[in-house]
């Protein structure tokens, strides 16, 4: 199997979902506010599709054998290039996720209020059954509609998901480099940006184009990856 082709069919696949998802939100001048079945859509695709390009990355890194550089002394990490010069103004931008988020194995659920115990009525009278309107009144449930989310948090998401994927080798020496950083953690329970069991927007039944492309990178990923050494 040729992984490199496997990687640019991917590669090209996500780009091309990424940008109908981009192009949903406006491509970025769109509306202030979006309607929460709107956030909810993109999410479901948004999910899968970052953990297909960070199973790339992982292949990349495999594949292409990169270790990472000596670590740079704090002379080093202070010096500025000649020619450059240090401004106060810089545009913020979010970096892609190397590692997966950790499972949540439970969810704790808040405590149901119990309702309020409704007034005793004796007689149908005109007192009574005004009594009665009132407080099955203030005990219904209002139908409200779901008031409107920024899109500031996906628009950025997306953001770096496209950035990464126009340059994987990049993230491919950024992934080398916090492994070897987490090599020094001794408590770290998880060393692999890979976690264990299904990945994040992992569904049993594919419905969409992303969980097909999902599953291939996750096979990909799984294959590529060494061995865990048994440390028991």
């Amino acid at each position: 199997m040729d992984i490199s082709a496997a990687i640019d069919l991917n590669k090209t696949l996500l780009a091309r979902i990424i940008a109908g998802l981009f192009t949903l939100l406006g491509g970025g001048t769109g509306p202030a506010r979006i309607s929460v079945d709107l956030h909810r859509s993109i999410v479901r695709v948004l999910r899968p599709a970052e953990s297909a390009v960070r199973r790339l990355i992982v292949v990349l890194v495999t594949i292409t054998g990169m270790k990472a550089p000596p670590p740079r002394t704090l002379a080093q990490s202070r010096s500025i290039p000649p020619g450059l010069a240090r401004t106060g103004e810089c545009i913020k931008r979010q970096s892609f996720a190397l590692f997966d988020p950790h499972q949540r194995f439970w969810r704790q659920r808040p405590a149901k209020k119990a309702p309020a115990a409704l007034p005793r009525i004796l007689s149908l009278d005109s007192e009574g059954l005004r009594r009665l309107r009132e407080s099955l009144d203030a005990h219904s449930m209002p139908d409200k509609k779901p008031a409107d989310i920024s899109p500031l948090n996906l628009l950025r998401r997306l953001e770096a998901v496209i950035g990464a994927l126009e340059d994987l080798p990049r993230q491919a020496k950024r992934l080398v480099r916090a492994l070897a950083r987490r090599q020094n953690v001794p408590k770290l329970k998880f060393r692999t940006p890979l976690r264990p069991g299904r990945p994040p927007g992992h569904r049993q039944k594919p419905r969409l184009e992303v969980d097909h492309v999902l599953r291939e990178c996750d096979w990909l990923a799984r294959n590529a990856l060494p061995p865990v050494p048994d440390t028991s």
